[in-house]
């Protein structure tokens, strides 16, 4: 779908409104959706004549979706003095990515983290060599809870680099992530997906858009349905089975003030796998030789209890937003947002017993709420007009919410042991697992404002500054069985953050820029405290970057370079004696990347880019940490996919990923081996309504560690194939 921003759309959008859409993207940062009229092809935010556009919207075409950002402060990625990437609906289709990793392997320097005991189960990742567990947004709102997520309701994921404290508020030092939902549109249509595949695998998707002609101007309903079940490629015993459904309803879409509500639920029913396990220097001497080396088993082992482990989660999210135009300046918007993660799960951690050979099934249990309410505020601002110095302002206020409650649970009697190279997956599984009557509950509540101006100088350089104020309270407790408050710990605090650019553009569709940002890291970003963290400031990061983009084909394809430095200059260490943290620890990400998107020759696309990390820690009270990499950090990695389409009916494609080895701890004495793995798609278009897709994932049947974690590592998908039919009424 084509969409251009609504500053010289909203007139004609009242006098046709039946060709009007709302924009195809909602903002990655906080940013208000745009609507759009069906068939605009150039959206006025491309001239670099006219005035400096900062509403959400960008122009969106099979060749060019991936190059421009809904949100205000990005805008067209050529003008944007940072590294965005986004990829867009085609690429999840052609892919057929049903998870938000799928979608993220599309996107080099982002590496897959095994949940932990302290970390559940989810899309725990890395993002240039620093953890974005908690740098996850659906439509610019943090999104928190540990479970995976599903692509049925994503129009686009959006990944913008480096500390972005500045526009996301605490964490983001490698960068954020951010999920942008589909939208109703003032246009009929019904899709219709089933899949078919190996492992048991089965998907059924349904979109259906109506508008509601003659209830209110402007108004129309979107409803996705999804379901899915499959047993894991190349894992015994691990199966997924999921549902959800995502109604969104837009009213007054063609006019001043427009209301936008949705809801969106999601639920799993996982057999859960935490791999395989690390083999540690306590365990039996005849294991000497195979010390920080993962088990030598066959990757499907797993040593789950299949009468105990379970993996169960309900996520909804809810939404009200409003967005009024006083003229074709200023625009006001306001979201309200609850979001509400349940999630209860009994996971086994294989762990060696001390000295023995024998594997024991330590009980990983998470009986746990998550809900965050969050109310953002913005106005959007046009200044300057036709004049040589150009503004476009927004100033915004956030206040958030959050509210984590972890019942803990025990085992009297454990399964029990089980061998090492034959694990009993059928074996005993051990007393029930009930709720002790004690819990953990964290409160944490956040107040921040914040500003950016992106100046326009002429027709050849722009200046882009923001700040952004957090203020911050998180309050911990451990409540015994008796409900008596056993311990309470603090972080408090408040933080300015930064945001600086400068672009020059040599020729119109060309750029070349440089930028400086911070980040800030609190010790309870997590909802967690304990007595070592309580009351520490928060680790502070910044970034340099500089780079050069280039619209190249008449803006079909974009390529964009850049090169970067990331310090964390007071990183939280732990000192291996006394086990005291303290922020005196450094580490330091440097390296470059360059990327490809768009459309080379008419049918052929491609999207993809490389990434070089190299990573130290350059300073730690511990001292066997001095000098070692930072934990799952490749030094290259690669993602390439690219389609050709012919005679207007069939369209192949294939694509390819790389990722170096990487270490699993801090003192890089367990390495995870480095791999290639590769994909292939073919789809024909049978009638205008009906299209067949066949998708093979892992054609060599790579085995290789996808998600590291200190303890265990799992193992990453075999071969599969889906067949795929959409239909469209």
């Amino acid at each position: 779908m084509t969409t251009v921003p609504i500053r010289g759309v909203r007139a004609a959008a009242r006098t046709t409104a039946a060709r009007v859409g709302l924009a195809s993207a909602a903002a990655v940062l906080f940013a208000p959706p745009a609507f759009a009229e069906a068939g605009t092809t150039e959206s006025p935010a491309r001239d670099p004549g006219d005035g400096v556009t900062l509403v959400s919207g960008v122009t969106v075409t099979a060749t060019d979706e991936a190059s421009s950002s809904s949100d205000p402060r990005i805008g067209k990625l050529v003008d944007a003095p940072q590294t965005v990437t986004v990829i867009p609906e085609a690429v999840i289709e052609q892919r057929n990515a049903t998870t938000l990793r799928d979608v993220l392997r599309n996107v080099p320097g982002i590496s897959m983290q095994a949940g932990e005991g302290g970390v559940p189960n989810g899309d725990n990742l890395t993002l240039r060599g620093f953890n974005a567990r908690t740098d996850i947004f659906v439509d610019g709102v943090r999104d928190l809870g540990g479970y995976f997520r599903d692509s049925f309701n994503l129009q686009s994921v959006e990944v913008v680099k480096g500390p972005a404290s500045a526009q996301a508020g605490r964490g983001s030092t490698g960068g954020i992530i951010n999920q942008v939902s589909k939208q109703p549109q003032l246009n009929r249509f019904m899709d219709a997906n089933l899949g078919l595949g190996t492992d048991g695998y089965g998907r059924a998707v349904l979109d259906v858009n109506q508008p509601l002609e003659g209830w209110i101007e402007g108004a129309a309903l979107r409803v996705n349905l999804m379901y899915h079940v499959q047993d894991t490629p190349g894992r015994d015993y691990v199966d997924q089975r999921r549902w959800g459904m995502a109604p969104t309803l837009v009213l007054g879409a063609a006019t001043d003030t427009r209301f936008v509500l949705s809801w969106f639920r999601l639920e799993q029913d996982n057999t859960p796998d935490y791999g395989l396990p690390w083999v540690p220097n306590t365990a039996a001497p005849s294991l000497a030789p195979l010390y920080d080396q993962i088990v030598p088993v066959d990757f499907d082992t797993w040593y789950g209890v299949r009468r105990r482990d379970y993996e169960k989660t309900a996520t909804n999210i809810g939404a009200a937003r409003m967005e009024h135009d006083f003229n074709d300046d200023w625009t006001l918007t306001q979201t309200f947002r609850f979001v509400t993660v349940d999630r209860d799960s009994v996971v086994t951690a294989p762990r060696f017993n001390a000295g023995a050979e024998t594997i024991r099934s330590e009980l990983q249990s998470r009986d746990q709420v998550d809900q965050n309410f969050t109310s953002q505020t913005q106005l959007i601002a046009n200044l300057g007009g036709d004049g040589y110095v150009r503004h476009g302002l927004l100033f915004g206020m956030e206040l958030v919410r959050e509210n984590a409650i972890n019942f803990l649970r025990a085992q009297a009697t454990p399964p029990p042991p089980t061998a090492w190279d034959d694990p009993d997956p059928e074996r005993d599984p051990g007393s029930p697992v009930r709720r002790t009557g004690a819990f953990n509950e964290a409160l944490s509540s956040t107040v921040a404002v914040y500003g950016f101006d992106t100046m326009r100088l002429g027709e050849h350089f722009e200046l882009t500054g923001g700040l952004r104020w957090d203020s911050y309270e998180t309050r911990y407790n451990q409540i015994n069985a008796a409900h008596v408050q056993t311990a309470a710990f603090e972080n408090a605090g408040s933080r300015l953050s930064g945001r600086l650019g400068a672009l020059w553009r040599p020729i119109r569709d060309a750029s070349v820029y440089v930028s400086y940002g911070t980040s800030f890291n609190p010790s309870a970003e997590g909802l967690t405290l304990t007595v070592a963290t309580q009351g520490l400031p928060p680790e502070e990061s910044e970034t340099w970057e500089a780079g050069a983009k280039w619209d190249m084909l008449d803006g079909r394809l974009l390529v964009a370079a850049a090169v970067f430095r990331t310090d964390k200059t007071n990183a939280r260490t732990t000192d291996p004696l006394t086990s005291i943290v303290t922020l005196t620890g450094r580490q330091r990400v440097q390296g470059f990347e360059i990327s490809l998107s768009g459309e080379i020759t008419e049918g052929w696309t491609v999207f993809g880019g490389y990434t070089r990390l190299d990573s130290e820690i350059t300073r730690s009270s511990n001292p066997a940490e001095i000098g070692s990499d930072l934990p799952n950090t490749p030094e290259n990695s690669l993602s390439l996919w690219t389609t050709y389409r012919l005679l207007d009916r069939y369209t192949f494609g294939a694509g390819a990923q790389f990722v170096d080895s990487r270490f699993a701890n801090t003192v890089n004495t367990r390495r995870a081996d480095s791999y290639w793995t590769f994909d292939a798609m073919a789809s024909w278009e049978a009638t205008e309504k009906v299209s067949v897709q066949l998708n093979v994932y892992n054609l060599a049947d790579e085995r290789y560690l996808d998600s590291l974690g200190g303890g265990h590592a799992v193992p990453g998908w075999g071969r599969s194939a889906v067949l795929s039919v959409g239909y469209r009424f």
